[in-house]
């Protein structure tokens, strides 16, 4: 095995948005690949067909379902940042709220000086910490 990568799949052509969101709120993030539909392909000519991204070093590949399914992003499944600081924290739970949902308002339950879990306004779900220290 050579490794396991992340997979979301979006639809409604929400893929490039999503993750050119994601790489402008934490730093040392980039596309790193992109292959659109084209025409007279079975997506929706420019939408991404499949692309790689990585979030501070982790890999994570997605693409614009051309298939409508009854099911989504589950919180069940999340993106997990440890973060360095308060600040960092705070910045990062207002951004991915924006338009989003709360699951769990920042605050201090007891396993970690601060916690919140939210799903974005793309349904993506993450968990912010910071660690007791």
């Amino acid at each position: 095995m050579e490794k396991v990568t992340p997979f979301l799949m979006f639809q409604d052509g929400k893929a490039e948005e999503a993750m050119e969101y994601y790489i402008s709120l934490i730093e040392d993030s980039g596309i790193k690949s992109i292959t659109r539909y084209g025409a007279n392909e079975s997506g929706e000519e420019g939408t991404v067909m499949h692309a790689t991204f990585s979030l501070k070093g982790q890999e994570f590949m997605c693409i614009d379902s051309n298939v409508k399914h009854e099911f989504t992003f589950t919180p069940s499944f999340s993106i997990y940042i440890t973060c360095d600081s308060e600040e960092e924290i705070n910045t990062l739970y207002e951004k991915l709220t924006l338009n989003g949902q709360e699951l769990m308002p920042l605050d201090d339950y007891g396993f970690s000086k601060k916690f919140g879990w939210i799903n974005d306004q793309f349904g993506v779900s993450w968990q912010l910490n910071l660690p007791i220290m």
